[in-house]
């Protein structure tokens, strides 16, 4: 997909974004792929370097979703990809991700954006099935049929009981959004805050139900930092708001915050 991007929105020094890079190198069906950082340092260029990737220093104010829009930003206007994936340091891809994406778009008039099942790494092992990753996969039972992919009552739905969707598997379809994907003020609900924002647009989320990503949890993430300062519970409880009174809302988060202990390692 020559116009599709991979963007890899790096941090510090992660030990763990060349196996990023080498997963995204090695998909069956080949794209761009770029790098920005907000932190820049040798670590980062000199990856950059090694894959011969190009490099995008972001020289506004940093951020997770300063970064994640400015990479959309690079992607859209330095290759004028119509597709755009931004990947996480941390995780990595299975060889067969892209081939999926390309293969559903096809199916879909309009879409929004397309997803995939995932699994998590945990110790540096695969885990493809736990209590977390099982409930989200019922929630997202309804988009496993395609004829629900355009309805708006549906996804509003699922996410008006949490966010089963992984921000890394996610795919963008750039012609049918807006310019700018996440608002900046969350730490922890970027991403459910931004497909809240989505869920209200005509097209389609388009779901493909298998595990084509991994997402790894570990004790250095910003998920883990913004639970730990409590501010993860005060974000869901204010996404909950955006769809139910706040005696529900509490109610449901009350029983949603107990999945937070899935990213102790």
């Amino acid at each position: 997909m020559e116009n599709h991007t991979f963007v890899i929105c790096a941090y510090k020094k992660s030990q763990y974004l060349e196996a990023c890079i080498k997963s995204l190198k090695k998909q069956t069906v080949k794209s761009n792929i770029i790098i920005v950082t907000s932190t820049p340092n040798s670590f980062i260029s000199d990856m950059a370097d090694k894959y011969n990737l190009p490099f995008f220093v972001n020289p506004g104010e940093g951020g997770i979703t300063q970064d994640w829009n400015f990479g959309y930003k690079c992607a859209k206007e330095s290759f004028q990809s119509r597709y755009i994936t931004i990947a996480h340091q941390d995780d990595v891809y299975e060889k067969d991700y892209l081939a999926a994406i390309q293969h559903y778009e096809k199916k879909a008039k309009h879409p929004l954006i397309l997803f995939t099942d995932y699994f998590e790494i945990r110790n540096e092992k695969r885990v493809s099935n736990n209590k977390i990753l099982s409930v989200k996969r019922i929630m997202l039972v309804p988009l496993r049929c395609s004829w629900l992919w355009n309805s708006r009552w549906t996804r509003r739905r699922i996410l008006s009981m949490g966010s089963p969707i992984c921000c890394p598997s996610v795919t963008f379809a750039v012609e049918n959004l807006p310019d700018v994907i996440f608002d900046n003020h969350y730490r922890a609900c970027e991403d459910w805050e931004a497909w809240e924002k989505l869920s209200k647009s005509k097209g389609a989320f388009v779901y493909i139900p298998k595990m084509l990503m991994g997402h790894r949890i570990h004790d250095e993430s910003e998920t883990t930092a913004a639970i730990i300062d409590n501010t993860r519970t005060k974000e869901e409880f204010e996404m909950f708001c955006k769809f139910w009174p706040k005696s529900i809302a509490k109610l449901i988060l009350h029983e949603y915050s107990k999945g937070q202990q899935s990213n102790q390692v």
